[in-house]
This record gives structure tokens, C-alpha cells and sequence, in this order.
């Protein structure tokens, strides 16, 4: 059990060493991903932090990071294999005066050679196990889900042309989802899975410290305060961790070393790398600013 509890802690550092601050919780399913072979589904707000884990668990085993980016009308050939058309042409122009038989040929044209991969097979035709990232999968349809499960259960691809590509080593699968439509029962069912919420005021300062030394310690507690009592807000687009890392940065820019209540017209000045739609702006007169600006 001991030994366990050290394999959470050694890859939360680990994991800290590599740029991303992780509760317990999560580095457990990551440990728990990688023994039992098992896809990990992130779900949370845009924003928590669910494709740099991805980021930071590829850079923690050295390997390489394979991203499919889901979007609405994301096909198969997308995301698995396209057939190199040009290159085709090119070569049944070239086998025309071939004496071999036409089901020979076909052979050949449908062959590894032409073959273009796309994430998810270039993911499971690696020597060394990459991190695949499926990021966004409720951006995409119910029937590309469909796709993934023969993925995601057996560790192998379809290509009606040459049958079925297995898996030359298993890539270690993080899928996230931001939850804007509900996902099949049949992924779910598929994957370990992982609540990813905004972070409390304790773990934003560390991601802040983290990513931003140059920060002075006073102005990195203020800089998250400011963002925590912003998220509180009824606001369309709630700021995500990016966001407050690029309103510390704007801040320094700017030479603002402290938030001071009287200072809301130079934080007006910098709201933009916090606040993305005009109604969001809306909110903020500055009253509002220098509110906030006081409780930090």
C-alpha cells in the first residue's frame, strides 16, 4: 500500500517537474491507465487543464505526443488513413505496360506504400507506446465514437484493403471532452474516468508560481484571487488557467507589479487576455474593476 502511495507522490512530482500540478486523484488514474491498459476520459470545462495533462504525462515518459484535434464532420479518413491519390495515378500510369494480372496490380496500388496515416494509425504503428490525445471527442458525431471502439477495446484498425492493422505497441490513450454533448455508454464503458474542475485558489497560485517566476509572490496571490472571484461571476466564458497564465503575463507587460483598487484603469487595459465576448466585457465597468481589485 505504502509503495502505491509513493507511485502517486513520485509522479505528481514528476508530473510538477514537467510543468503541470496534479491532485492525487488524477495521478492515481494515470497510474491506474497505464497498469490496466485502459483509455482515461477527461471531462471538464474548457480550460481546467485536460490536454496539457496529456502534455505533461508524454513529456514524464519521454515518448511522443499523437494529437487528434475532434472536430463536427471529423471522418475516418481524417483521423485513421487517407490513400496517397496522386502518387496512385502516378503509378498506374507507370504499371500500364505491367504484364502482371489486373488483381496484381490493385495489389500493389493498395498497398503500405500509398498508405497516408493520420493520427490514429500512425499512434498504433509505433515501436515505442506514444501518448495519444483525443482531445475534444464531444466536438465530433456519435459515429465517429463509433470508430474509436474498436481502438479504444481491441487495439486495432480496420482498412477494407488490407484488413486489420493490430497494434504494434499500445499507445497510452487520453481522451477529454468538454461535455457539450452527452457521450455513448459503449465509450464510457471503455475508459477510466476523470473529473477535471477549476482549480482552487491553493492549486492555481502553484500553476501560477510554476509558469510565471518572474511574477512577484505578492501579485501572484492577487492575480489569482482576482481570477477565483472572477469565475464566480455569471459570465458566458468562464477564464481557464490559460487565460489567468496570460493576464499575469499581460500584467508584467504592462509593468503592474501590484493590483491596487485605484489602479482599474490599467487592468481595464489588460482584461482582454482575461475576458473573450463582448457581453463578458460588459460586466466589468470599471466599479466593478476596482471592486475586485479591492478584495484581492
Amino acid at each position: 500500500m505504502n509503495d502505491r502511495l509513493a507511485e502517486v507522490t513520485g509522479l505528481q512530482q514528476a508530473l510538477a517537474e514537467a510543468g503541470y500540478i496534479a491532485e492525487p486523484a488524477l495521478a492515481a488514474a494515470l497510474l491506474l491507465m497505464q497498469d490496466l491498459g485502459r483509455p482515461l476520459l477527461l471531462e471538464g470545462d474548457a480550460g481546467v487543464g485536460k490536454t496539457e495533462v496529456a502534455k505533461a504525462l508524454a513529456a514524464v515518459r519521454a515518448t511522443r505526443l499523437i494529437r487528434l484535434q475532434c472536430y463536427e464532420g471529423l471522418d475516418a479518413h481524417a483521423a485513421l488513413y487517407e490513400w496517397n491519390y496522386q502518387r496512385q495515378l502516378l503509378a498506374i500510369k507507370l504499371l500500364e505496360q505491367d504484364a502482371r494480372s489486373v488483381a496484381e496490380k490493385e495489389q500493389d496500388i493498395f498497398s503500405e506504400r500509398y498508405l497516408l496515416k493520420r493520427p490514429l494509425l500512425e499512434a498504433i504503428s509505433c515501436e515505442q507506446p506514444p501518448v495519444l490525445l483525443i482531445d475534444e471527442v464531444d466536438r465530433a458525431d456519435e459515429a465517429f465514437e463509433a470508430y474509436l471502439l474498436e481502438l479504444l477495446s481491441d487495439f486495432q484498425l480496420s482498412i477494407p484493403e488490407l484488413g486489420t492493422v493490430h497494434a504494434i505497441s499500445r499507445p497510452v490513450v487520453v481522451i477529454t471532452s468538454n461535455g457539450t454533448r452527452e457521450l455513448s455508454d459503449a465509450l464510457r464503458r471503455r475508459c477510466l474516468y476523470q473529473y477535471l474542475d477549476y482549480p482552487d485558489y491553493e492549486k492555481e497560485l502553484a500553476i501560477v508560481r510554476l509558469k510565471a517566476p518572474q511574477a512577484a509572490p505578492a501579485l501572484a496571490r492577487q492575480v489569482v484571487a482576482f481570477v477565483q472571484a472572477v469565475r464566480r461571476m455569471e459570465l458566458q466564458k468562464k477564464p481557464g488557467i490559460a487565460e489567468t497564465l496570460d493576464w499575469t503575463a499581460s500584467l508584467l507587460r504592462l509593468g503592474i507589479s501590484v493590483i491596487e483598487k485605484d489602479g482599474a484603469e490599467r487592468i481595464l487595459q489588460t482584461l482582454g487576455a482575461l475576458v473573450k465576448t463582448r457581453e463578458d466585457r460588459a460586466a466589468f465597468p470599471r466599479e466593478a474593476v476596482a471592486r475586485l481589485a479591492a478584495a484581492c
